[in-house]
């Protein structure tokens, strides 16, 4: 991920279109289960949800912070491609026009990588159809070769995946990706089988059990922040610029070249293509893991949790959850009180949860969710809203509050059902306790900062 090109910069320029098979085909990509999946008929899908509820084993919620228009998008998709594999994605948009740019990766990008690893798999099955007679002669062999191909396939499913949307992003004629992007969190589960493709700073963790059947958080995806060493290096390469400003010394940002402009704080993102020349990139960092049985639940969240709440504290709410149809809400619920409490004079960034569990049950109690039915409907409400909206007059950069780093200690309650109401009694946490993240545990929340697209000034360095 040295230089500033996609690994599939050679791939010809893709055009929006309906379907994802061959442009100006509508009718898109069939999956293995035989049903033809296109953007034309994704409301109709099953078991595949963007808005706030649960599905066969996942709960997802948002909740609009204070600076705007929601900007975080999210999507789980069961049944992806057969019935033991599942998609799951969070989407944080930032820059003006950043929440329409999340809900079209939302869209898009799930359908993409369909294609993709169909296509991929149908020219391995072509090639290996003379290699077939073979097939029997080292049981074991065979299944970590199948394991590695299996990665090998989901891997360049994700480069080609990503790349093409993004691709689209910049060619799409009414969603200006200038100066506004988002982030992407995603995660294909195919039986114990886990891979995850991440771009930004929104972050997937694991909740399992160790030896004392005790919960123990791991952090899947690293936030990739512009400070990261292999970040830096590859943004400087390209001529970009890294720093912080005088007034936000916790919070370092991608800077042009000349001008002290946008002040993009992350290190990779759909979009911005003000800065795509000079290192962010919208390449994902692959990785994959094998799951056991001691293993729970994923939860994918935006950074507006987790500026507020460590990946052991998430974990924890989730666990001591009343139900698990209310886990991702309460998880919100807790990042709200804790913006309250921590950064009372800043505004709450929007947050955005995707509880996935892994035994691929919910709890028989859906009443959390019918009392609160209303929510699906009012949310897709004003997607349709505001994507109708998008010929808007040309963007301008907008400057929203940044939470500063807290040197106190934070403070953190156990999270049971009158939580719902209000805040429980809280024990403290260990001081100097750190999140695996670009910045070592320092939050941000504000993606780019209101300075002029091209200022003519000098930058300071």
């Amino acid at each position: 991920m040295g230089g500033c090109l996609s690994k599939s910069n050679e791939e010809p320029m893709y055009r929006p279109c309906l379907g994802m098979g061959c442009c100006g085909s509508k009718m898109g990509r069939r999956t293995s289960s035989g049903r033809i999946v296109s953007l034309n008929n994704l409301v109709s899908i099953p078991n595949r949800i963007t808005s706030n509820g649960k599905s066969k084993s996942s709960c997802i919620f948002t909740q609009q912070g204070r600076k705007g228009v929601n900007q975080d998008s999210m999507i789980v998709w069961e049944d992806f491609m057969s019935k033991d594999v599942t998609f799951c994605g969070v989407f944080d948009g930032h820059g003006p026009h950043g929440h329409l740019v999340s809900r079209k990766v939302r869209e898009s990008l799930p359908v993409r990588l369909l294609s993709f690893v169909n296509s991929i798999q149908s020219k391995q099955n072509v090639s290996n159809k003379s290699d077939s007679q073979e097939a029997d002669k080292k049981e074991e062999e065979e299944a970590s070769e199948e394991e590695d191909k299996l990665k090998l396939l989901w891997e360049e499913a994700f480069l080609k995946a990503f790349s093409a949307m993004d691709k689209e992003l910049r060619s799409h004629p009414n969603v200006e990706c200038f100066c506004s992007g988002s982030t992407a969190v995603t995660i294909i589960k195919q039986g114990s089988n886990l891979f995850m493709g991440n771009i930004g700073d929104s972050r997937a963790i694991l909740g399992s059990k160790d030896s004392d059947d005790s919960m123990v958080a791991t952090q899947l995806t690293v936030d990739l922040k512009p400070d990261l060493p292999r970040e830096a290096e590859r943004i400087k390469q390209c001529k970009g610029r890294v720093f912080a400003l005088e007034d936000e010394p916790e919070v370092p940002r991608v800077w042009l070249p000349y001008d002290n402009a946008p002040g993009l704080a992350m290190a990779r993102a759909f979009g911005d293509f003000c800065l795509k020349d000079y290192g962010v990139i919208s390449v994902p960092e692959f990785s994959h893991r094998v799951l056991t049985d001691r293993d729970q639940f994923i939860v994918l969240a935006s950074d507006g949790v987790w500026d507020v709440l460590s990946n052991e504290e998430v974990v924890e709410v989730v666990a001591s959850a009343p139900s698990r149809a209310s886990a991702a809400r309460l998880v919100v619920d807790s990042a709200a009180r804790e913006w309250k409490l921590k950064y009372p004079t800043s505004k709450m960034d929007d947050c955005a949860v995707v509880c996935l569990f892994l035994d691929g049950k919910m709890d028989s109690d859906s009443s959390d969710y019918e009392e609160q039915g209303y929510y699906s409907s009012a949310t897709n409400a004003v997607e349709e809203s505001e994507e109708s909206q998008v010929n808007a007059a040309e963007p301008c950069l907008q400057r929203n509050v940044t939470v500063r780093a807290s040197t106190e200690n934070s403070s953190f309650g156990n999270v049971n059902a009158e939580a719902i109401n209000d805040v429980a009694e809280k024990e403290k946490t260990k001081e100097g306790e750190q999140n695996w993240s670009g910045l070592e545990g320092v939050t941000r929340v504000n993606s780019l900062v209101q300075l002029p697209r091209f200022s003519g000034e000098n930058p300071k360095t």
